[in-house]
């Protein structure tokens, strides 16, 4: 069959043609002239987090400051006017070799670009020797975990920027794998401090005997079999950067009195000295516990929890981040795939099934999962892959949003159809023309549905 016989065959409309480049496994950018974002395809979504309408609109430069992606490859392609290929690594991690190609007038002026880009995972170059050398060199984005596209998480974020530039105490709040101590290596990259050390101690980790000679360290003869010279304690190493206590409530409350003249007075006496030191360190605390609580149960000094407690940022928990949830789990899954040399695929089903469970071990917990799913799984992780806690979970999620009768099945239907137009469409007119209905009763089903994409 010739190609305009098969062209002649074809009969869809835009639509049409833009649900069928949303199957596409790269990802499709076009630019107009003044390299605003005017298509794009859902792969936008693992790629970057971003669903289709945080996107279009945009000019390219703006998502280029936000770091989603670097380094940008279309002022080049303005300037050049031919065909550009380049290596792009995007906010979440995934390493693109990206073309962009632009589209000229009859005044040979750039009226498009067009530009795909596909993981280079698909082309196993991570196998290569200088690619590992790469990634080795570039390291770990140690923020990564923080990624956010929720609104809370985003303040987080803004106040922790704007606390980093003064020298407070700094109490970190919050449940067990939310990040705390990435929120506090954030804190400190951000401040005045960036180039002196970064130290995290885990209270919780050090047996409280070795503790107290670990911090403040000892003078020459203080320990039978002890070093002759002494030596140098963990804050004192610290000098010039941040100290940051992780589980802070589990410090021995002897040794709370000690940490308490570090903060207030910048002093301290190593184990079996007489002479104080002096120190010039920040100190970020964190805990998973109450310590209001502890404090009237006396297992936590007061003053100290007042001296701590001069700034407070409470973290917040994967549950109530519910749209980091895939963005997050495309990052591991890229972070995995390079480190374990594979090219592991996730289901949508897959996806949707982690987007409903509650997450107690918050992103800790999704990352060792998605580490172990890497490992073990086949080629693409799909629902059976998942442990059973997951899997009942969003089985008794899909068993209660099923529909119960004929007519809730075609209320869902209906809902899902009006709202996906009017997403891509933006109006009652073309989700009129679109669905094949009245604009009147456009209008009216995206009162009904739409309410919250309206706001937006």
């Amino acid at each position: 069959m010739g190609m305009s016989s098969l062209t002649n065959n074809l009969d869809f409309d835009l639509d049409t043609l833009v649900k069928i480049l949303d199957y596409s496994s790269d990802e499709i950018f076009v630019l107009d002239k003044n390299m605003k974002i005017i298509y794009v395809n859902d792969a936008c979504k693992k790629h970057y987090g971003l669903n289709k309408e945080d996107v279009l609109g945009k000019k390219s430069v703006e998502l280029v400051e936000s770091g989603y992606w670097t380094p940008s490859i279309f002022p080049e392609v303005f300037n050049k006017k031919e065909p550009i290929t380049i290596k792009q690594t995007t906010i979440l991690g995934a390493e693109l070799l990206t073309s962009a190609v632009p589209i000229l007038n009859d005044e040979n002026e750039v009226e498009l670009v067009v530009t795909t880009a596909r993981e280079m995972q698909s082309y196993k170059m991570l196998k290569a020797k200088e690619e590992n050398a790469i990634a080795a060199d570039q390291g770990e984005d140690p923020f990564a975990g923080i990624m956010t596209n929720n609104e809370k998480m985003k303040n987080v974020l803004k106040f922790a920027q704007k606390v980093a530039a003064a020298n407070s105490t700094i109490l970190i709040l919050g449940e067990s794998g939310t990040g705390k101590s990435v929120l506090a290596q954030y804190i400190h990259e951000n401040s005045k401090r960036k180039n002196g050390p970064f130290l995290t101690i885990n209270c919780a980790a050090i047996p409280a005997e070795l503790m107290e000679s670990e911090l403040f360290g000892y003078t020459g003869g203080a320990f039978t079999n002890a070093n002759k010279t002494g030596k140098k304690g963990l804050i004192e190493s610290v000098e010039g950067g941040t100290l940051f206590l992780d589980e802070i409530g589990d410090m021995p409350l002897p040794l709370q009195a000690k940490m308490l003249q570090v903060i207030q007075e910048k002093k301290f006496i190593p184990i079996g000295g007489v002479k104080e030191k002096k120190v010039d360190i920040r100190i970020i605390a964190a805990t998973n516990k109450n310590l209001a609580e502890m404090v009237e149960n006396k297992t936590f000094r007061e003053d100290l929890y007042y001296r701590l407690n001069v700034v407070d940022i409470k973290m917040v928990p994967l549950r109530e981040r519910v749209e980091d949830i895939i963005p997050l789990t495309y990052n591991f899954l890229y972070k995995f795939n390079r480190i374990y040399e594979v090219n592991k695929l996730i289901s949508e089903d897959c996806l949707e099934w982690l987007s409903y469970f509650s997450w107690p071990g918050n992103v800790r917990q999704l990352e060792n999962l998605i580490e172990k799913l890497v490992i073990t799984s086949g080629d693409v992780i799909g629902i059976d892959d998942l442990p059973e806690g997951i899997y009942t979970h969003g089985k008794r999620q899909i068993e209660k949003t099923a529909p119960s009768s004929l007519n809730e099945a075609i209320d869902q239907a209906k809902k899902e159809m009006v709202r996906n137009s009017y997403k891509m469409n933006r109006s009652s007119r073309k989700v009129a023309a679109d669905l094949q209905i009245s604009q009147t009763q456009a209008a009216k089903l995206i009162r009904e549905y739409c309410q919250d994409l309206q706001d937006k």
